[in-house]
């Protein structure tokens, strides 16, 4: 497993077009966080933001920080936390509207067309992943409002245009693993931009890709498990 950053970068390209030849409904996308090389950046937090346009008060990874030891042999710890994309997901079976599923290749998606913005699937999810867009600009009431805040987002395929009440405007939104990008053959943008190569992504139901050898041969665990909503983002510690 002793390879450069560029040959993990190659690696997982490699990887991901490979799963690209196969039916959407064969491949499950999975990310695999390597909390050891993690060093609480958030690079992967404003790559996303830039990527995605997201506005004020949403957010779709974050890095959680914690003391971890007894004094005086104490650290910090870095937990990264994008959506779990689980595969029992909570969130899509309260939604009133059908607004939020599960697609065949394990990613959760919403449909801001659908999408009422009541919330539920916010209360739903044991893992905070979800945020509200209330239409906040970050320069808003500042001297010069700043176009690239209504700049088109090609989030899940769509082009959309954060202006006036239109969606997502008043919709919930959350990570979708970048698939504008993985649908072209790039990999998500906070994977790509990771500085201390902490985060990885590819398809599990493939066994040679880096991903799944990864999550075997360090025996990656993942959050809450217990309560059965087989998280698709994988830890190792």
């Amino acid at each position: 497993m002793g390879h450069s950053v560029v040959n993990y970068t190659l690696t997982m390209l490699s990887d991901l077009h490979r799963a690209l030849k196969k039916p959407v409904r064969e491949r499950h996308w999975v990310m695999v966080v390597d909390q050891r090389k993690c060093i609480g950046c958030n690079s992967c937090t404003v790559a996303c933001r830039a990527e995605n346009v997201v506005p004020p008060g949403v957010v779709y990874i974050i890095v959680m920080e914690e003391e971890v030891g007894t004094y005086p042999n104490v650290r910090r710890r870095f937990t990264t936390r994008p959506c779990m994309q689980c595969q029992n997901p909570p969130c899509t079976k309260v939604c009133p509207v059908h607004a939020t599923w599960k697609r065949a290749d394990g990613v959760t998606i919403v449909d801001y067309k659908q999408c009422i913005g009541c919330r539920y699937c916010m209360a739903a999810c044991p893992y905070g992943a979800r945020t509200f867009d209330f239409g906040d600009f970050y320069t808003k009431d500042t001297p010069e409002f700043q176009p690239y805040e209504s700049t088109h987002s090609y989030e899940i395929g769509n082009k959309w245009a954060r202006k006036g009440q239109r969606s997502p405007i008043h919709n919930v939104r959350k990570c979708h693993f970048c698939l504008h990008r993985v649908h072209k053959g790039m990999l998500p943008a906070c994977v790509a931009t990771c500085l201390g190569r902490a985060l990885y992504f590819g398809d599990l139901n493939d066994p040679k890709s880096l991903v799944s050898r990864m999550a075997v041969h360090y025996k990656g665990y993942r959050l809450k498990e217990d309560l059965g909503t087989e998280p698709s983002v994988y830890y190792l510690s």
